[in-house]
């Protein structure tokens, strides 16, 4: 009898968890990070590779992935509402092209390594949380999530559940912006970029 009703309840749990795993591995917000994923594998299949060559590679999904409009506004804050259309326009190719440089710049480290998504995702209003684990040919693990909006694009990556990217981002214009307003922050981010594609590699 005992043997019968754990048999009941297992097959009760598995009627009830199942079809949740298959619409959470279906949904959208996940197949957006799986694509990036595939992109970034793509991009390191024969090594790394020089970062203006992994830029070219990755640009084109990260772009598709990322709503960069929303990430520059959100990284601005309140002062965004006196840019002008010009200026917020210039300010957010300044900062999707800082993003794409900096993020095809990470890529090195993940080279022979693997990107691995959770098909289980966690909801908060509109946005939906994508968890996935980053592991670099040494070893190394880090858990990187994924807010994606009710567009099914990027809006945030989360660093082992609290460091945000956003946040980050926030911090690093907050100088530029306050000296420079949105020419400084234009400025700085063309900077950032530059430096980094002019950087020479590491041995």
């Amino acid at each position: 009898m005992r043997l019968t009703r754990r048999l009941a309840a297992t097959l009760i749990a598995a009627s009830i968890f199942v079809p949740v795993q298959a619409w959470a591995a279906d949904d959208p917000a996940v197949q957006t990070v799986r694509d990036l994923y595939a992109a970034f594998s793509t991009a390191l299949k024969d090594g790394p590779g020089p970062l203006p060559a992994r830029v070219d590679a990755v640009g084109p999904a990260l772009d598709k992935a990322f709503d960069f409009p929303a990430m520059a506004r959100v990284a601005v804050g309140s002062k965004w509402s006196s840019f002008t259309p010009d200026q917020q326009e210039a300010v957010t190719d300044a900062f999707k092209r800082s993003l794409i440089v900096t993020y095809a710049n990470r890529l090195a480290r993940a080279a022979g390594g693997k990107f691995e998504v959770t098909p289980k995702i966690e909801e908060r209003g509109s946005q939906r949380v994508v968890p996935t684990r980053v592991t670099t040919s040494d070893g190394d693990d880090s858990a990187v999530d994924f807010v994606v909006n009710d567009s099914n694009r990027i809006q945030d990556v989360l660093l082992n559940g609290d460091v945000s990217e956003i946040a980050a981002q926030r911090n690093a214009l907050s100088a530029p912006l306050k000296s420079g307003g949105a020419d400084g922050v234009v400025k700085f981010l063309r900077q950032r970029a530059d430096g980094m594609l002019a950087a020479k590699p590491t041995p």
